[in-house]
Order: C-alpha cells, then structure tokens, then sequence
C-alpha cells in the first residue's frame, strides 16, 4: 500500500463535483505551486465561521518563487507540515520563509519510486484508491496527523499554518476533512473542500497525463476515472476510524490528543 503514494500525490482528474463558489477569494495564486488555498471561510453547524488567512493546504511547494515567499510572508505563513516521505521530500525541498516552523509528518508514506511494471499494476488493480482511505491507510492516520494536530493548538493568533503533501489531495484532503470535522462544518462541505481538487489541479494533470496513460498501458480516460476524488472516498476514511475506534471522537482522542477541551480550544482559535 505505501508505495501507491507517490502515485496518488501526481494524479487527479480533470473532473470535480466540489469546484467552490468562494474560489477566487480562496486560491492563493502562487507561480510555484498549485492546489493552495485557505480552509477558511466554511459555516460551521452552530453557526459560526472558519477564520480565513489561519490554516492552509497545498501541493508541494518547491518551486515557490522569491514573490510567491512574498505572498507568505503577507499571510504570515511560519509553520509548514510536509506529509510527504523522507526520500520524497529530499527530492524536493520545500522552500521556506526564514524562521519557519517546519515540521516533515512522513507516516505511511513512500520511501521509494515505484517502477514501471509496479506503477502499471496498481493501475490495472481494483480498489487501490480505496485501500488507502480505508484499512490498508488506517495504522497511518495517528502517526501522521498528530503532529498537525498539536501544532494547531499551541499556534500563536499572529501566524499562520500551512500543510501539503505532493499533488495536495490526498494525505493534505484527508488532514482537511479531520480539522473541519473537528470544527463542526458539515460533510456536505468537507466533501466540496475535498473534490475541489479535481478542479485546482487541472493545470498539472493537463501535462501528466498522457505520459502516465502511456507509461501504464491504459488510455487517460480510464486513468482519470480511476484517480477521481469522490465523496465516498471520505465515507471509506471516515468509516475505517468509526470501525477501529468506535467514533471519530474516540480516534482524535486516542491517536492525536484531541478530546473534549482539546476540541473547544481549537473551535475558539480557528473559528468566530
């Protein structure tokens, strides 16, 4: 299962359901890296609001520009949680503000490239996407989400947080989907936030596709269908905690020190 990461940090389809309203106040529009955007903004159950410009997701920032540093040094972004592997982010440092808080989250993630003949083999395979939202990702989600976690309580109101993995979609979604969870904003919206990424990463697949169609043996119609950021990709992540942990509630408590306080605290700093 670790091995398909790298595979699921690159790819994502050309075609969303979640594409947001809200998008031009939401996207950063950096030249160096794609899929940033702020988490704020979305309604929460009771009524209140995630604050904008505190948490951010995107896809790797390595290529950020001397302007696009700019661009985080207006948002304050100081602290960085890199979901991707050790091998993966060497490959690929992230390019920092000086004085970042940056903090490498590698749980569950490749170490190495697949091969041609293994990458074409997960392809062909059946539920690959699946295994890793659900029981083949599950022993990872503690490990690498608690450090998220922890950060986000103990952040200061003056800075901000980004988190990212490669393609921004999958380790990053996941992440998304637990902290507005956490927040109380509905599925409904968590699943928009999440297949929004069909849409923010367009401009990349346009260009990745047709090699990894060709690299694979399989056209990139069926390459896009598998790769697809679907609601029920949630469903599975969400339901492979309830089964092993009894609740979501429970999980956050167990494996990322997120209990009744824990939880009030975050609602008071990232929501108004």
């Amino acid at each position: 299962m670790k091995k398909l990461i790298l595979i699921f940090a690159l790819l994502s389809p050309v075609v969303s359901f979640g594409q947001l309203a809200d998008s031009t106040q939401r996207l950063v529009h950096v030249r160096g890296a794609v899929n940033f955007r702020d988490v704020g903004g979305y309604k929460t159950t009771d009524g209140r609001q995630v604050k904008w410009n505190r948490v951010f997701r995107s896809a790797s920032i390595q290529g950020l520009t001397p302007s696009d540093l700019d661009t985080l040094r207006a948002r304050h972004i100081y602290t960085v949680i890199d979901f991707r592997g050790k091998q993966e982010s060497a490959q690929a440092p992230d390019k920092l503000l000086p004085d970042t808080d940056y903090l490498l989250s590698p749980a569950g993630s490749d170490d190495g490239m697949m091969s041609k003949e293994q990458m074409s083999k997960a392809f062909k395979g059946e539920g690959f996407l699946e295994e890793f939202y659900g029981k083949g990702g599950i022993k990872y989600f503690g490990e690498r989400y608690r450090p998220l976690f922890q950060k986000l309580l103990v952040m200061n109101d003056t800075t901000s947080m980004l988190y990212h993995c490669t393609g921004g979609r999958d380790r990053t979604g996941m992440a998304t989907a637990l902290f507005l969870y956490t927040l109380g904003v509905p599925r409904q919206t968590i699943n928009a936030d999440f297949t929004a990424s069909n849409i923010y990463l367009r401009p990349m697949m346009g260009r990745m596709m047709k090699p990894m169609a060709e690299q694979s043996g399989m056209t990139v119609a069926q390459l896009n269908k598998k790769m697809e950021l679907r609601p029920e990709l949630l469903d599975i992540f969400f339901n492979a905690i309830k089964n092993q942990y009894g609740s979501v509630e429970a999980f956050m408590q167990k494996e990322l020190g997120i209990g009744a306080a824990e939880t009030r605290m975050l609602r008071e700093k990232y929501t108004i």
